[in-house]
Protein backbone atom coordinates (compact mmCIF):
# COMPACT_ATOMS: atom_id res chain seq x y z
CA UNK A 1 0.00 0.00 0.00
CA UNK A 2 1.43 3.36 -1.03
CA UNK A 3 2.04 6.10 1.49
CA UNK A 4 -0.91 8.41 2.00
CA UNK A 5 0.83 11.71 1.38
CA UNK A 6 -2.47 13.59 1.53
CA UNK A 7 -3.08 12.57 5.15
CA UNK A 8 0.47 13.58 6.08
CA UNK A 9 0.05 16.91 4.28
CA UNK A 10 -3.33 17.59 5.91
CA UNK A 11 -1.84 16.92 9.35
CA UNK A 12 0.96 19.39 8.68
CA UNK A 13 -1.39 22.04 7.32
CA UNK A 14 -3.88 21.55 10.16
CA UNK A 15 -1.21 22.13 12.82
CA UNK A 16 0.15 25.07 10.85
CA UNK A 17 -3.34 26.52 10.92
CA UNK A 18 -3.36 26.01 14.69
CA UNK A 19 -0.45 28.45 15.07
CA UNK A 20 -2.30 31.12 13.10
CA UNK A 21 -5.52 30.43 15.01
CA UNK A 22 -3.86 30.81 18.41
CA UNK A 23 -2.13 33.96 17.18
CA UNK A 24 -5.50 35.40 16.15
CA UNK A 25 -6.87 34.62 19.63
CA UNK A 26 -4.73 37.49 20.89
CA UNK A 27 -6.80 39.86 18.76
CA UNK A 28 -10.38 38.59 18.50
CA UNK A 29 -12.66 40.72 20.64
CA UNK A 30 -14.97 39.04 23.13
CA UNK A 31 -13.13 35.70 23.20
CA UNK A 32 -11.14 34.76 26.27
CA UNK A 33 -7.44 33.89 25.90
CA UNK A 34 -4.35 33.83 28.09
CA UNK A 35 -3.25 37.28 26.87
CA UNK A 36 -5.12 39.91 24.87
CA UNK A 37 -3.73 42.70 22.75
CA UNK A 38 -5.01 46.26 22.94
CA UNK A 39 -5.76 45.96 19.21
CA UNK A 40 -8.70 43.55 19.41
CA UNK A 41 -11.28 43.48 16.60
CA UNK A 42 -14.84 42.19 16.55
CA UNK A 43 -14.73 41.41 12.82
CA UNK A 44 -12.33 38.54 13.55
CA UNK A 45 -15.10 36.56 15.24
CA UNK A 46 -16.69 35.37 12.00
CA UNK A 47 -13.52 34.01 10.31
CA UNK A 48 -12.51 32.47 13.63
CA UNK A 49 -15.91 30.76 13.88
CA UNK A 50 -15.41 29.54 10.31
CA UNK A 51 -12.33 27.63 11.50
CA UNK A 52 -13.37 26.92 15.06
CA UNK A 53 -16.29 24.71 14.13
CA UNK A 54 -14.17 21.97 12.52
CA UNK A 55 -10.43 22.46 13.10
CA UNK A 56 -10.01 20.25 16.21
CA UNK A 57 -12.52 17.72 14.91
CA UNK A 58 -10.36 17.33 11.80
CA UNK A 59 -7.29 16.66 13.93
CA UNK A 60 -9.06 13.95 15.92
CA UNK A 61 -10.35 12.36 12.71
CA UNK A 62 -6.82 12.29 11.26
CA UNK A 63 -5.60 10.73 14.51
CA UNK A 64 -8.21 7.99 14.12
CA UNK A 65 -6.99 7.36 10.57
CA UNK A 66 -3.45 6.88 11.85
CA UNK A 67 -4.56 4.46 14.58
CA UNK A 68 -6.33 2.37 11.93
CA UNK A 69 -3.09 1.98 10.02
CA UNK A 70 -1.00 1.37 13.13
CA UNK A 71 -3.30 -1.46 14.14
CA UNK A 72 -2.45 -3.32 10.95
CA UNK A 73 1.28 -3.01 11.63
CA UNK A 74 1.47 -4.44 15.14
CA UNK A 75 -0.19 -6.00 18.16
CA UNK A 76 -2.59 -4.24 20.48
CA UNK A 77 -0.19 -4.29 23.47
CA UNK A 78 2.59 -2.94 21.27
CA UNK A 79 0.37 -0.18 19.97
CA UNK A 80 -0.79 0.70 23.51
CA UNK A 81 2.81 1.04 24.69
CA UNK A 82 3.89 3.07 21.69
CA UNK A 83 0.97 5.47 22.00
CA UNK A 84 1.54 5.85 25.74
CA UNK A 85 5.20 6.75 25.26
CA UNK A 86 4.50 8.95 22.23
CA UNK A 87 1.71 10.94 23.87
CA UNK A 88 2.26 11.00 27.64
CA UNK A 89 6.03 11.51 27.72
CA UNK A 90 5.82 14.79 25.74
CA UNK A 91 2.80 15.76 27.84
CA UNK A 92 4.67 15.39 31.14
CA UNK A 93 7.82 17.05 29.79
CA UNK A 94 5.76 19.83 28.24
CA UNK A 95 3.87 20.53 31.46
CA UNK A 96 7.10 20.69 33.49
CA UNK A 97 9.40 22.52 31.08
CA UNK A 98 7.62 24.07 28.08
CA UNK A 99 4.24 25.17 29.43
CA UNK A 100 5.23 27.11 32.61
CA UNK A 101 6.09 30.29 30.72
CA UNK A 102 2.42 30.53 29.72
CA UNK A 103 0.90 30.75 33.23
CA UNK A 104 3.82 32.94 34.28
CA UNK A 105 3.23 35.67 31.69
CA UNK A 106 -0.53 35.36 32.13
CA UNK A 107 -0.16 35.73 35.89
CA UNK A 108 2.08 38.77 35.42
CA UNK A 109 -0.44 40.28 33.01
CA UNK A 110 -3.20 39.74 35.58
CA UNK A 111 -0.99 41.22 38.34
CA UNK A 112 -1.50 38.08 40.41
CA UNK A 113 1.99 36.57 40.10
CA UNK A 114 5.20 38.16 41.34
CA UNK A 115 8.08 38.73 38.87
CA UNK A 116 10.84 36.14 38.96
CA UNK A 117 10.47 33.07 36.76
CA UNK A 118 12.70 30.83 38.89
CA UNK A 119 10.62 31.46 42.01
CA UNK A 120 7.42 30.99 40.00
CA UNK A 121 8.70 27.70 38.58
CA UNK A 122 9.45 26.23 41.98
CA UNK A 123 5.99 27.14 43.19
CA UNK A 124 4.43 25.81 39.96
CA UNK A 125 6.22 22.47 40.25
CA UNK A 126 4.93 22.05 43.81
CA UNK A 127 1.32 22.77 42.86
CA UNK A 128 0.83 26.35 44.05
CA UNK A 129 -1.49 27.46 45.56
CA UNK A 130 -2.32 30.51 43.45
CA UNK A 131 -4.59 33.53 43.78
CA UNK A 132 -7.98 32.98 42.15
CA UNK A 133 -7.81 33.73 38.44
CA UNK A 134 -4.02 33.98 38.32
CA UNK A 135 -3.87 31.93 35.14
CA UNK A 136 -5.88 29.34 33.24
CA UNK A 137 -5.92 26.23 35.44
CA UNK A 138 -4.85 28.06 38.61
CA UNK A 139 -7.24 25.96 40.70
CA UNK A 140 -5.28 22.79 39.86
CA UNK A 141 -1.92 24.37 40.69
CA UNK A 142 -0.55 23.67 37.21
CA UNK A 143 -1.87 23.44 33.66
CA UNK A 144 -1.41 21.62 30.36
CA UNK A 145 -2.95 24.49 28.36
CA UNK A 146 -2.79 23.69 24.62
CA UNK A 147 -1.37 20.20 25.29
CA UNK A 148 -4.84 19.04 26.40
CA UNK A 149 -5.09 17.33 23.00
CA UNK A 150 -2.50 14.72 24.07
CA UNK A 151 -4.29 13.21 27.12
CA UNK A 152 -7.60 13.28 25.26
CA UNK A 153 -6.04 11.43 22.35
CA UNK A 154 -4.41 8.90 24.67
CA UNK A 155 -7.70 8.16 26.42
CA UNK A 156 -9.55 7.75 23.12
CA UNK A 157 -6.89 5.37 21.81
CA UNK A 158 -7.06 3.22 24.94
CA UNK A 159 -10.86 3.17 24.80
CA UNK A 160 -10.91 2.27 21.13
CA UNK A 161 -8.52 -0.67 21.31
CA UNK A 162 -10.92 -3.15 23.00
CA UNK A 163 -13.44 -2.38 20.25
CA UNK A 164 -11.05 -2.84 17.34
CA UNK A 165 -11.51 -6.56 16.81
CA UNK A 166 -15.00 -6.99 18.26
CA UNK A 167 -17.74 -8.30 15.95
CA UNK A 168 -19.76 -5.14 16.56
CA UNK A 169 -16.80 -2.97 15.61
CA UNK A 170 -16.22 -4.93 12.42
CA UNK A 171 -19.88 -4.67 11.44
CA UNK A 172 -19.88 -0.93 12.12
CA UNK A 173 -16.77 -0.42 10.00
CA UNK A 174 -18.23 -2.46 7.15
CA UNK A 175 -21.39 -0.34 7.25
CA UNK A 176 -19.43 2.94 7.28
CA UNK A 177 -17.33 1.89 4.31
CA UNK A 178 -20.50 1.32 2.28
CA UNK A 179 -21.70 4.90 2.73
CA UNK A 180 -22.00 6.81 -0.52
CA UNK A 181 -23.54 10.05 -1.74
CA UNK A 182 -26.09 11.74 0.55
CA UNK A 183 -25.79 9.01 3.19
CA UNK A 184 -22.09 9.80 3.64
CA UNK A 185 -22.87 13.49 4.08
CA UNK A 186 -25.90 13.18 6.36
CA UNK A 187 -25.70 10.10 8.60
CA UNK A 188 -22.44 11.02 10.40
CA UNK A 189 -23.97 14.39 11.34
CA UNK A 190 -26.79 12.82 13.36
CA UNK A 191 -24.72 11.56 16.36
CA UNK A 192 -22.89 14.89 16.55
CA UNK A 193 -26.17 16.80 16.74
CA UNK A 194 -27.53 14.37 19.34
CA UNK A 195 -24.47 14.97 21.53
CA UNK A 196 -25.18 18.68 21.29
CA UNK A 197 -28.79 18.28 22.40
CA UNK A 198 -27.90 15.98 25.30
CA UNK A 199 -24.61 17.40 26.56
CA UNK A 200 -23.48 20.75 25.16
CA UNK A 201 -25.34 23.02 27.59
CA UNK A 202 -24.72 20.83 30.61
CA UNK A 203 -21.01 20.24 30.02
CA UNK A 204 -19.30 23.16 28.24
CA UNK A 205 -15.76 22.51 27.08
CA UNK A 206 -13.14 22.77 29.84
CA UNK A 207 -10.04 20.96 28.54
CA UNK A 208 -9.71 19.42 32.02
CA UNK A 209 -10.35 15.81 30.82
CA UNK A 210 -12.56 14.70 33.70
CA UNK A 211 -16.17 15.87 33.36
CA UNK A 212 -15.67 17.25 29.84
CA UNK A 213 -18.41 14.97 28.52
CA UNK A 214 -19.65 16.97 25.55
CA UNK A 215 -16.11 17.42 24.23
CA UNK A 216 -15.44 13.71 24.73
CA UNK A 217 -18.59 12.71 22.89
CA UNK A 218 -17.81 15.02 19.97
CA UNK A 219 -14.07 14.37 19.67
CA UNK A 220 -14.27 10.63 20.27
CA UNK A 221 -16.95 10.41 17.58
CA UNK A 222 -14.61 12.12 15.11
CA UNK A 223 -11.73 9.93 16.23
CA UNK A 224 -13.91 6.87 15.68
CA UNK A 225 -15.01 8.14 12.25
CA UNK A 226 -11.37 8.42 11.24
CA UNK A 227 -10.60 4.91 12.42
CA UNK A 228 -13.64 3.44 10.67
CA UNK A 229 -12.81 5.18 7.40
CA UNK A 230 -9.17 4.16 7.50
CA UNK A 231 -7.56 4.19 4.07
CA UNK A 232 -10.34 2.32 2.27
CA UNK A 233 -9.99 3.20 -1.42
CA UNK A 234 -13.75 3.23 -2.03
CA UNK A 235 -14.72 5.78 0.59
CA UNK A 236 -11.76 8.03 -0.24
CA UNK A 237 -12.65 7.95 -3.93
CA UNK A 238 -16.17 8.93 -2.94
CA UNK A 239 -14.91 11.85 -0.84
CA UNK A 240 -12.86 13.04 -3.80
CA UNK A 241 -15.86 12.63 -6.13
CA UNK A 242 -18.10 14.63 -3.79
CA UNK A 243 -15.63 17.47 -3.24
CA UNK A 244 -17.40 19.81 -5.66
CA UNK A 245 -20.60 19.25 -3.67
CA UNK A 246 -19.20 19.31 -0.14
CA UNK A 247 -17.39 22.63 -0.51
CA UNK A 248 -20.41 24.73 -1.57
CA UNK A 249 -22.59 22.76 0.86
CA UNK A 250 -20.24 23.62 3.72
CA UNK A 251 -20.19 27.30 2.76
CA UNK A 252 -23.99 27.39 2.55
CA UNK A 253 -24.38 25.67 5.93
CA UNK A 254 -21.97 28.11 7.55
CA UNK A 255 -23.70 31.13 6.03
CA UNK A 256 -27.10 29.95 7.31
CA UNK A 257 -25.67 29.03 10.71
CA UNK A 258 -23.96 32.40 11.04
CA UNK A 259 -27.14 34.22 10.03
CA UNK A 260 -29.04 32.26 12.67
CA UNK A 261 -26.74 33.00 15.58
CA UNK A 262 -26.33 36.64 14.54
CA UNK A 263 -29.92 37.54 13.66
CA UNK A 264 -32.27 35.30 15.64
CA UNK A 265 -33.50 36.63 18.99
CA UNK A 266 -32.95 34.52 22.09
CA UNK A 267 -36.74 34.18 22.33
CA UNK A 268 -36.96 32.31 19.00
CA UNK A 269 -38.77 28.94 19.30
CA UNK A 270 -36.64 26.04 20.49
CA UNK A 271 -37.19 24.11 17.28
CA UNK A 272 -35.72 27.03 15.31
CA UNK A 273 -32.60 27.00 17.47
CA UNK A 274 -32.37 23.25 16.98
CA UNK A 275 -32.33 23.85 13.24
CA UNK A 276 -29.56 26.44 13.62
CA UNK A 277 -27.43 24.05 15.66
CA UNK A 278 -28.13 21.23 13.20
CA UNK A 279 -26.64 23.51 10.55
CA UNK A 280 -23.54 23.88 12.72
CA UNK A 281 -22.89 20.14 12.69
CA UNK A 282 -23.80 19.83 9.04
CA UNK A 283 -21.19 22.51 8.39
CA UNK A 284 -18.65 20.69 10.57
CA UNK A 285 -18.98 17.43 8.67
CA UNK A 286 -19.30 18.80 5.14
CA UNK A 287 -16.30 21.08 5.74
CA UNK A 288 -14.21 18.10 6.85
CA UNK A 289 -15.45 16.04 3.90
CA UNK A 290 -14.45 18.91 1.60
CA UNK A 291 -10.98 19.12 3.18
CA UNK A 292 -10.48 15.36 2.88
CA UNK A 293 -11.85 15.19 -0.66
CA UNK A 294 -9.85 18.09 -2.08
CA UNK A 295 -6.79 16.95 -0.14
CA UNK A 296 -7.04 13.44 -1.59
CA UNK A 297 -7.38 14.86 -5.07
CA UNK A 298 -4.46 17.30 -4.93
CA UNK A 299 -2.18 16.49 -2.00
CA UNK A 300 -1.60 12.76 -2.42
CA UNK A 301 1.85 13.15 -3.92
CA UNK A 302 5.42 13.07 -2.51
CA UNK A 303 6.10 16.77 -2.00
CA UNK A 304 9.77 17.42 -1.30
CA UNK A 305 9.00 19.44 1.82
CA UNK A 306 6.67 16.86 3.35
CA UNK A 307 9.11 14.44 5.08
CA UNK A 308 10.81 17.28 6.95
CA UNK A 309 7.50 19.00 7.79
CA UNK A 310 6.02 15.71 8.99
CA UNK A 311 8.90 15.29 11.43
CA UNK A 312 8.60 18.91 12.62
CA UNK A 313 4.87 18.83 13.40
CA UNK A 314 5.07 17.43 16.91
CA UNK A 315 7.89 19.69 18.24
CA UNK A 316 6.26 22.74 16.69
CA UNK A 317 2.94 21.81 18.30
CA UNK A 318 4.53 21.46 21.75
CA UNK A 319 6.50 24.71 21.43
CA UNK A 320 4.28 27.13 19.55
CA UNK A 321 1.92 28.50 22.21
CA UNK A 322 4.63 29.03 24.81
CA UNK A 323 6.71 30.96 22.27
CA UNK A 324 3.62 32.83 21.06
CA UNK A 325 2.70 34.05 24.55
CA UNK A 326 6.31 34.83 25.45
CA UNK A 327 6.79 37.02 22.37
CA UNK A 328 3.33 38.56 22.73
CA UNK A 329 4.08 39.49 26.36
CA UNK A 330 7.33 41.13 25.30
CA UNK A 331 6.10 42.90 22.16
CA UNK A 332 2.55 44.04 22.98
CA UNK A 333 3.64 46.80 25.41
CA UNK A 334 5.82 48.40 22.69
CA UNK A 335 2.93 50.07 20.85
CA UNK A 336 3.84 48.62 17.45
CA UNK A 337 0.34 49.06 16.02
CA UNK A 338 -2.40 46.72 14.77
CA UNK A 339 -0.40 45.48 11.74
CA UNK A 340 3.24 45.37 12.79
CA UNK A 341 2.47 43.81 16.18
CA UNK A 342 0.72 40.61 15.00
CA UNK A 343 3.07 40.21 12.03
CA UNK A 344 6.10 40.39 14.30
CA UNK A 345 4.59 38.07 16.94
CA UNK A 346 3.75 35.44 14.31
CA UNK A 347 7.16 35.77 12.66
CA UNK A 348 8.96 35.39 16.00
CA UNK A 349 6.82 32.37 16.94
CA UNK A 350 7.45 30.60 13.64
CA UNK A 351 11.13 31.51 13.71
CA UNK A 352 11.50 30.28 17.28
CA UNK A 353 9.83 26.95 16.49
CA UNK A 354 12.00 26.50 13.40
CA UNK A 355 15.26 27.32 15.18
CA UNK A 356 14.59 25.17 18.25
CA UNK A 357 13.48 22.22 16.15
CA UNK A 358 16.26 22.40 13.56
CA UNK A 359 19.19 23.45 15.74
CA UNK A 360 18.40 21.71 19.02
CA UNK A 361 15.58 19.19 19.25
CA UNK A 362 16.13 17.06 16.15
CA UNK A 363 19.90 16.97 16.75
CA UNK A 364 19.88 15.93 20.42
CA UNK A 365 19.00 12.25 20.77
CA UNK A 366 17.58 12.42 24.31
CA UNK A 367 15.39 15.43 23.46
CA UNK A 368 13.71 13.78 20.48
CA UNK A 369 11.32 11.47 22.42
CA UNK A 370 10.48 14.31 24.82
CA UNK A 371 9.03 16.17 21.81
CA UNK A 372 7.32 13.10 20.36
CA UNK A 373 9.95 12.35 17.73
CA UNK A 374 11.35 8.96 16.80
CA UNK A 375 14.83 8.07 18.08
CA UNK A 376 17.79 9.43 16.11
CA UNK A 377 17.78 7.54 12.81
CA UNK A 378 20.85 6.24 11.04
CA UNK A 379 21.91 8.04 7.88
CA UNK A 380 20.68 5.18 5.73
CA UNK A 381 17.28 5.38 7.35
CA UNK A 382 17.13 9.14 6.80
CA UNK A 383 17.86 8.71 3.11
CA UNK A 384 15.16 6.09 2.68
CA UNK A 385 12.52 7.64 4.93
CA UNK A 386 10.44 9.33 2.19
CA UNK A 387 9.96 5.94 0.52
CA UNK A 388 8.47 4.18 3.55
CA UNK A 389 5.13 2.71 2.61
CA UNK A 390 3.08 3.74 5.61
CA UNK A 391 1.15 6.59 7.14
CA UNK A 392 3.19 8.52 9.67
CA UNK A 393 1.78 8.50 13.19
CA UNK A 394 3.51 11.72 14.27
CA UNK A 395 1.21 13.28 16.88
CA UNK A 396 -1.76 11.49 15.32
Amino acid sequence: MNRRHDIDALRVLAFGLLILYHSAMLYVAGWDFHLKSSHTASWLQDPMLFLNRWRMELLFLISGLAVNFMRRRGSLPGMAWKRTARLLLPLVFGMLVVIPIQPYVQGLSNHLVQPGFGRFLLRYWTGGPWPAGAFTGWQFGFTWNHLWYLPYLWVYTMLLMPLLESPAGQRLRAAVLQLRGPALLVLPVIPLFVWHLLLAHRYPFTGALWGDWYAHALYFSMFLYGYLMGTDAGIWSELARLRRITLPSALACFALYLAGIRLLPDSAPTVVWWAVHALRYAYLWTAICAVLGWGHAYLNRPFRWLPYAREAVYPWYVLHQSLLLLFAWQLMPLGLGPVAEPVLIIACTIGGCALLHECVIRRVSWLRPLFGMEPMPRATVIRSAPMNLRIADDIA
